[in-house]
C-alpha cells in the first residue's frame, strides 16, 4: 500500500477480509430496496413466480456492474466515490404503465431503458453545469431532506412494514403494523448498533451495524419471526443472460417519460454526489459530476439489456458511509462483488430477503439520522446572521419537500404527469431551494469546498 492510497481514505485498499465484511455490510442496507422494485413490477404485470425471481436474480447482477462501474470507474464513466448504485423507485410507475398496453408489453419496457440510459449518458455533461448551483446552503438544505426523508421508510420498516397492504377487498390496514414484536426487534437493534459503537473500537466498530442487524435476525429467528419459505424451492445456481424477455421493442412515448424521469433522477443524483463528497471531504468537480451521471446512463444501458430496469445512486448507503466512517471506494467494490455473486446462488438471495422488516428499521433510524446529520453539518458553515435570507432557502427547501412525505394525497387531484412531479419530495425541495438561492444570492453563488474547484 502507498503512502498516497494511506493518506487517502477514498482509495484506501483495505485487507480482504475487511473488505468482504464492509461489503457485506453496503449490501445488507441496500438489499431491502434493491429486490422491493423487482417484486412490485413483477406483481404489477402479473409475471409468473419463475419470471419474478429471474428479475430479482437481474436486478442484484446489475446492481453489482453499476456499483463497480461508478466507485472504480471506467474510462469517463464513474464518479469514483464510495457510492452504491440501485433499481429506481422513480420510474416505477410509467414503467408498470408501459408493460400493462397490450400493445407494448415487456420488450417495450426494456427498449425505453435502454434508450433513457443513452439520453442520460449524452445529457450528463450538460446536467454536471448545475454544480455551480448547490452553494453550502443548497447543498445542506438537500441533504437534510434527503436524511428527512427517508426516515419515513426507516420508520415503516421499524412498524413491521407499511401501514396498508393489498387485501381481497382493496387496501387495508397491515395487521402487524406497529406490533409489540416489531417495536422490540427494531429497538434492540438500535440499541446494539449504538453500544457497539459505543464500546467498540476499530474495525469492530466499523461494522457495528452489520453486527447490529446480525443479532438482530438471530433473536427475530428464535422470535419464529423470520420466514425461510422459498429457500428449499430455489435453485443453486442461476446464470443471467441477457434479453431473457426477448429483444427489446422502442415505443416514443414510454422513451419520451422514462427519459423525463432520468432528468429527475439526474438531479437527485447530484444532490448524493454532494453529500458523499462532503461526507469524504473532496472536492467534486464538474467533470466527477458527469462521470457519475453518465453512470446512471450506463446503468440503464446494462439493466435492459439483462432484462431489468433504471439506475440511481442509493442514500442508505451514503449514510451508511457516515457512520462507520470508512470511506474507501473499494468497499463498495467488494459490495458490487457479493451482489454479482449472490445473483447466481438463488438460495443465497432468498435467505437475505428473509431478514425482517422490523431488523432493518432499527438499523435505518441510525443510517438515514445520520444523512439528516451531515445536512445540519453543511449548513454550519452557511451565514445566517449576516444573511437572513438564507434561512428562507432551508425553511422552504424542506418545508416543500416534506409535502409528500407528510400529506401523500396534497397533489392528488393535479394532473397525472402533475403529480407524479410534486409527489417526488426531494426534487422539489432541491428545485425550491435552488431558485431560492437564484432570487436571494443572485449576484454569485458561494461555493462549497464541494465545487469550488469549477472556478479553479
Amino acid at each position: 500500500m502507498t503512502t498516497n492510497a494511506v493518506s487517502d481514505p477514498v482509495n484506501e485498499m483495505l485487507p480482504l477480509p475487511k473488505l468482504a465484511t464492509l461489503g457485506l455490510q453496503h449490501v445488507l442496507v441496500m438489499y431491502a430496496g434493491a429486490v422491493a422494485v423487482p417484486l412490485i413490477i413483477g406483481g404489477a404485470l402479473k409475471m409468473s413466480r419463475e419470471e419474478i425471481a429471474f428479475l430479482i436474480s437481474a436486478d442484484l447482477l446489475c446492481c453489482g456492474l453499476v456499483s463497480l462501474i461508478q466507485c472504480v470507474g471506467l474510462w469517463n464513466v464513474g464518479v469514483r466515490l464510495p457510492i452504491m448504485m440501485g433499481v429506481a423507485f422513480t420510474a416505477v410507475a410509467p414503467i408498470i404503465a408501459t408493460g400493462s398496453d397490450p400493445r407494448l408489453g415487456v420488450p417495450a419496457i426494456f427498449g425505453a431503458v435502454i434508450a433513457s440510459g443513452v439520453f442520460t449518458y449524452l445529457a450528463a455533461p450538460y446536467m454536471s453545469r448545475m454544480v455551480r448551483f448547490f452553494p453550502p446552503v443548497v447543498t445542506g438544505t438537500v441533504v437534510l431532506l434527503i436524511g428527512v426523508s427517508l426516515m419515513k421508510i426507516g420508520i415503516n420498516w421499524a412498524a413491521g412494514g407499511v401501514p396498508m397492504i393489498h387485501g381481497p377487498s382493496g387496501m387495508v390496514p397491515n395487521p402487524q403494523y406497529g406490533a409489540p414484536v416489531n417495536l422490540g426487534l427494531a429497538a434492540f437493534v438500535l440499541v446494539t448498533i449504538l453500544l457497539l459503537t459505543a464500546f467498540l473500537k476499530g474495525f469492530m466498530a466499523n461494522i457495528a451495524v452489520l453486527l447490529g442487524m446480525t443479532l438482530g435476525f438471530v433473536v427475530a429467528a428464535a422470535m419464529g419471526q423470520v420466514h425461510f419459505g422459498g429457500i428449499a424451492e430455489a435453485g443453486w445456481l442461476r446464470v443471467v443472460l441477457p434479453f431473457h424477455f426477448g429483444f427489446p421493442t422502442f415505443d416514443a412515448l414510454s422513451i419520451i417519460t422514462l427519459c423525463l424521469v432520468m432528468i429527475v433522477m439526474m438531479i437527485e443524483s447530484t444532490g448524493l454526489f454532494l453529500a458523499i463528497a462532503e461526507i469524504n471531504e473532496r472536492p467534486l468537480t464538474q467533470n466527477d459530476l458527469a462521470r457519475g451521471l453518465r453512470a446512471d446512463g450506463i446503468g440503464n444501458i446494462i439493466g435492459g439489456i439483462f432484462g431489468t430496469f433504471t439506475y440511481t445512486s442509493y442514500a442508505q448507503n451514503v449514510g451508511l458511509v457516515q457512520v462507520t466512517g470508512v470511506r474507501s471506494r473499494w468497499v463498495v467494490a467488494a459490495a458490487s462483488v457479493i451482489l454479482i455473486v449472490l445473483s447466481c446462488l438463488p438460495k443465497l438471495s432468498v435467505l437475505v430477503a428473509a431478514i425482517p422488516n422490523a431488523v432493518l428499521g432499527g438499523a435505518a433510524l441510525v443510517m438515514f439520522g445520520m444523512v439528516a446529520a451531515t445536512g445540519v453539518k453543511i449548513l454550519a458553515k452557511v451565514d445566517f446572521t449576516g444573511d437572513r435570507r438564507n434561512l428562507y432557502i432551508v425553511a422552504l427547501g424542506v418545508g416543500v419537500g416534506l409535502i409528500p412525505v407528510v400529506a401523500d394525497r396534497f397533489f392528488a387531484q393535479l394532473p397525472d404527469l402533475a403529480v407524479r412531479f410534486f409527489q417526488n419530495g426531494i426534487l422539489i425541495g432541491t428545485l425550491t431551494a435552488v431558485l431560492l438561492n437564484l432570487l436571494f444570492n443572485v449576484r454569485r453563488p458561494v461555493l462549497t469546498p464541494s465545487v469550488a474547484a469549477l472556478d479553479a
